[in-house]
Formats: C-alpha cells, structure tokens, sequence
C-alpha cells in the first residue's frame, strides 16, 4: 500500500530561498498543514530540481522519447523548481563563471554543453559591438575572467535554456512548475525486490498559490540541490566525510563527519565605478567575521599581476583579484552598453563554513542561509572600507553592488552556492583512489566499462580537511552508470550531486560541465526503463540496455572516453569513441591522445567498422 514516508506527519515547515533575509530570517519559513484533498497530476518522469542536472535531465528524455520512439503520455516530463529561475548554478546560485576543465571547448564535455555555451557567446555578438578581435574570437569570453573559459551574465543562460525547452512545452511534452518545492513522497515496497522502494508521487508546495499539489510518475530523477527527496522517500545516504572504515580512502577521517559538509556560499556581482563612493551600511556580524579573519584577498593585487623573480626570472605570480571572476571586461565592448567591468565574486571570504543546512529543522536553515547571506555582504564592505589598495590606502569604494544581475533585491544570488548535497548509496561509490594523480599512474583514471560521460576538475574541498591533503590533482575520469543507480531504489534516479561520489571524490564531481552530463546520461537512462517496462535499478544488470544508452549519448556527441585529439564535432567522433568503449583495441595509456588521421588509428576504426557490421 502506497503511503507518505512518514505516514503521521500533516504539519510541514519549509524555506522558501527568495525570502531568506538577514534581519528576519524567520520570515522565510513557511508553515502549513497537508489538506485534506490536493491537486494530483500525472506524467511519464518527474524531475525534481531545475538546476543544470535537471534542465540537462529533462532536454535530454524529451530528446530520448524521440530517438526511441517511446510513445507516451502528455505531459512526458514535469520539471519543478524552488526558486523562479532555471539553471542552478550557473543561474540562480550566481557561478556563472563557468568551473570547467581545459579541453571543454573540444573533447572535454558533452556536445549539447558545448552548443549551449556556444549560443551564449553568440549572443553578445549578435545583440553588441564588439571590438574586432573579440567578435572574431571563436571561443569568446565576455569576462576575459582567469577561473573559466566563459562568463556571462545569467540572464543569457536563461533565455537559451527557455528557448530549448519551449518547443517540448509548446507540444504539451514538458510542463514546468516554477516555485514548488518537494515537501514529502509517498512510496511502496518494490513488488520485485523487498529491499527496495518505489516513490509512487511526490507531494509540493507552491511558493506562488499558497497549495500543495501532488505529481504521480513512473520515474522520479531527483535533481534537488540537497538530494532532498531521499529522507523523504526514507532511502539511505549518506552526507559529511565518510569514515575511511566506509570508504577505504587515504583522505576519509578515522570518524565519519557527516556535519562537514562542504561550504556554500551567496555570490555578489559588482561594478568597479572609479570617482563614486558606493560603501553599503555595515551588515550585521560584521565585525565578528572580521575579527576572526574571515575577510582576505589571499596576497592577490586587485588590479595588477603580483610578479616574482627579477630581471629575465621575472615572472607572474599572482593575477588580479578583480579578474578572477569577472563577468564582463568592458574593454570588449565598443557600444555604451557595458561602460565598467562586472565581475561576480565568489571567493573563500564568502565561504560558509562548518554551517550545514543538510538535515536542520526549517528555522535552523533559514538562520545559517541569512547568515551566509550577511557573510557576503561583510565580504562587499570589507572591499570597500577595508582592502588594501594596489595605490596604497585601503579600501575600494568605488564599487557598486548590482542588483539587477542576479534578479534579487539585496544583489546576492536567489539560491546559495551548494557544493555538497546528500549522496545516494549507489551500486557503486566511486572513491578517491579511482581518480585521484597520486593512484593512477596512467594519462587516464580507472577506467569503467560502464561510462556514461566525462569529466576534470581537481578534487576541490571548500570546508576542513578531515585529513591533509585532500585537495589534489586528478587524472581525467569518467561518469560510471553504477555511481547513478541508488541501491534500495527502484524508479529514483539522481542528477545533481547526490550521486555515488564520498565527500572526497564529490569535489571533483559537483561541477557545471559534469553535472550537466550526469543529467543528460540520467534523461536516456529514464527513457530507455519507460520503453522497456523496466525498473531503472535493473538498468546496468542488462548489458544490451547499458550498450544502447551508451551509444545513444555517444551518437549525441557526450564523450565517454577520454582524448584530448577528437574534438565532439568530428565526423568520426561516435567511431572512435565506440571503438574505445566496444572494442578490443589496445590504446595509448601513456597520453590522452587517440590521433585520429595516423595511419594505425585509421587501420583501428576500419577493424572496428568491420567488426559492427558482422
């Protein structure tokens, strides 16, 4: 019999994240008690969470429903969402200078990621005069930032992701529900496997009406930047630092730590006016986190590089702080439009730390996410009273906090920065020591037959180091199926950063450019168990359904094997990348090169033809 987790809960406490406010935090908690009838609707797949891994989620099984032909009903999809922007991280959280590795704009992610970012530059050359050199740049960066390859202004995120999605809402595929948030789950037991559940519905709360209404779906992806629906589906998980008991890792702690979790923090954008005084009223705890040490560019200029060395030895060891994130560098733009830089600022001083708003009652959340909020804006006061000048003197108050940018009233992003969500118990954990430099002495990271995209980046750990030297170089690495698939679930698919990563290897997995892939592998994967009648836990055991996903997303143009020489658009991208997944061919473990146009590389593939055509 299908039932609410908790089948004696009627009274419910949640945040709504655009209410959050440093004077009354308590005003953004909304309390309310479950009526008696609600509003029930139907569809094929639920994706909870409008963030990267849900937008990518969603674009990629109304995309599947196609390349399949799985005929379903109306609507296929329904996307939810807290706040009222889509895109997660690189919208409503602010981080819209992109983390990413230094192939992305070749071999290094997914091609729909590729063309996405693309048609943001296009864009800003389209809709602006830029100076000549910029407008013929193929790989435009607006920012002209240091941290990424593109940054820009969310709302150019924004309206691409509207674009995508409006053909599949125009055709009654996709409905969205913008300000709803997920407040409980009813589920069963699995009638084929009795460790397992099934989530039969998900219950929401509208932001917007005031009324809970409740979705019905085959499939549940669970998005959500916290991993929220797995206390309410009463799956396990796991948050915080495993024990290395758990985890075997070099880098676990002896005790697990499920309350350090990983810092978050509410970007600000600015605007640097020379000749203007723009300082902010000091915000509250200011001078507490000024007095412990909080406020610090970390011996980075402002404006200047910081050089090292002399005479032919010279050379730069540090870059501006100001270009770190910096989404426009008006010296792009020939039109009036951008007469000051814009620069986002996400930065160790607006890191909240050792405040974990994983598992808190409602009242406890909305103080630490009003705190993190004052943290940032201490953070802006400090640069401008308080930063030691690259003139000399200190303090910039030359800079002007823009609160059109980010679509908020204080100038603070609609949704804090989450680096760290509860994670799925999976089929497997990928752990440090399968990707970490100092484990893998090959060009690549262990490799996983079951691949299902790509990803770089180190493991990046804002918060406490349970043990020294946690933060360290990874080789390249792939997204194995097994990390996506919770083990006592049978119908919830995570896509965000709740998969099977540890505390550790989640640095390294919670990025813009793989969180989107682990939505587009997640959308296929839901599609193919709908077509098949399938339960999505029972996915990897087939080996026929993992090849057709796999070749599905190869044939998209999402890479599951690494080469830094077979960029996503080349005609015999899908050949090569199955020949390296399917086939029996030795490649070079020394580098990450496949090079494509030698004349063995040419033999391979050919073989490779061969052998699928038989």
């Amino acid at each position: 019999m299908a039932d609410i987790s908790d089948s004696t809960k009627r009274n419910f406490s949640v945040v709504d994240p655009l209410k959050v406010n440093i004077e009354n935090p308590h005003s953004a908690v909304i309390s309310f008690e479950m009526p008696e009838q609600v509003e029930r609707l139907q569809c094929d797949l639920l994706v909870v969470g409008g963030g990267m891994g849900g937008v990518s989620a969603a674009l990629s099984a109304l995309r599947a429903a196609h390349e399949i032909r799985y005929a379903s009903a109306q609507p296929l999809v329904i996307l939810t969402e807290e706040t009222d922007w889509l895109g997660g991280q690189m919208t409503s959280q602010g981080v819209s200078a992109l983390d990413e590795n230094h192939l992305v704009e070749i071999s290094g992610a997914a091609r729909s990621y590729q063309k996405f970012r693309n048609e943001i530059r296009a864009r800003y050359k389209s809709e602006f005069k830029l100076v000549q050199w910029a407008n013929d740049e193929p790989w435009l960066n607006p920012g002209d930032c240091w941290v990424s390859w593109l940054a820009f202004e969310p709302k150019f995120a924004l309206d691409e992701i509207e674009k995508l999605l409006n053909p599949y809402e125009s055709s009654r595929q996709l409905s969205k529900r913008l300000r709803t948030k997920a407040v409980y789950a009813r589920t069963e037991i699995s009638a084929a496997d009795s460790t397992q559940k099934k989530i039969t519905s998900v219950g929401f709360y509208d932001f917007a009406r005031s009324k809970v209404f409740e979705v019905e779906a085959k499939v549940v992806i669970d998005a959500t930047e916290l991993g929220d629906l797995l206390p309410m589906a009463g799956l396990k998980y796991r948050s915080g630092a495993e024990s290395k008991a758990e985890t075997g890792e070099a880098h676990a702690p002896e005790i697990a730590r499920p309350e350090n979790v990983q810092d978050f923090t509410y970007p600000f954008v600015i605007e640097y006016r020379p000749g203007t005084n723009n300082v902010i009223e000091k915000p509250q705890h200011y001078e507490q986190f000024n007095a412990a040490g909080k406020f610090s560019l970390e011996g980075y200029p402002m404006f200047a590089c910081k050089l090292k060395g002399e005479g032919d030895d010279m050379r730069i060891d540090k870059l501006p702080f100001w270009e770190y994130r910096r989404l426009i560098s008006s010296k792009l733009f020939e039109s009036g439009e951008y007469p000051f830089d814009v620069a986002m600022i996400n930065w160790n001083s607006n890191d909240l730390r050792m405040q974990n708003i994983i598992d808190v009652e409602a009242n406890t959340q909305a103080e630490r996410l009003a705190l993190a909020k004052a943290l940032s804006l201490g953070f802006l006061y400090w640069l401008q009273t308080e930063a030691p000048r690259d003139d000399g003197g200190f303090g910039y108050p030359e800079f002007y906090l823009r609160t059109d940018v980010l679509g908020s009233s204080d100038g603070l992003s609609k949704y804090p920065y989450i680096r760290e969500s509860r994670r799925i118990v999976a089929q497997h954990t990928i752990v440090e020591e399968e990707i970490v430099a100092a484990s893998n002495p090959d060009a690549r990271a262990h490799l996983f037959s079951d691949s299902v995209g790509i990803g770089r980046y180190p493991v990046d750990i804002h918060g406490e180091q349970d043990v020294p030297g946690a933060a360290q170089h990874t080789k390249p690495f792939q997204i194995p199926l097994g990390a996506l698939i919770p083990k006592d679930a049978a119908n919830l698919l995570p896509a965000c950063k709740n998969i099977g990563t540890t505390h550790v290897t989640n640095g390294s997995y919670r990025l813009h450019p793989i969180e989107w892939s682990i939505g587009e592998a997640q959308g296929v994967a839901a599609v193919l168990s709908l077509k098949n009648s399938l339960a999505p836990c029972n996915l990897p055991a087939s080996k026929e359904l993992v090849r057709q996903l796999q070749e599905i997303l190869i044939d998209r143009g999402v890479p599951l094997f690494w080469f830094n020489d077979v960029p996503t658009d080349r005609p015999d991208f899908a050949a090569i990348q199955k020949l390296a997944i399917f086939g029996n061919a030795t490649l070079d473990s020394e580098t990450l090169a496949f090079r494509p146009d030698s004349p063995a590389s040419r033999q391979l593939l050919n073989k490779g033809a061969v052998a699928r055509n038989k």
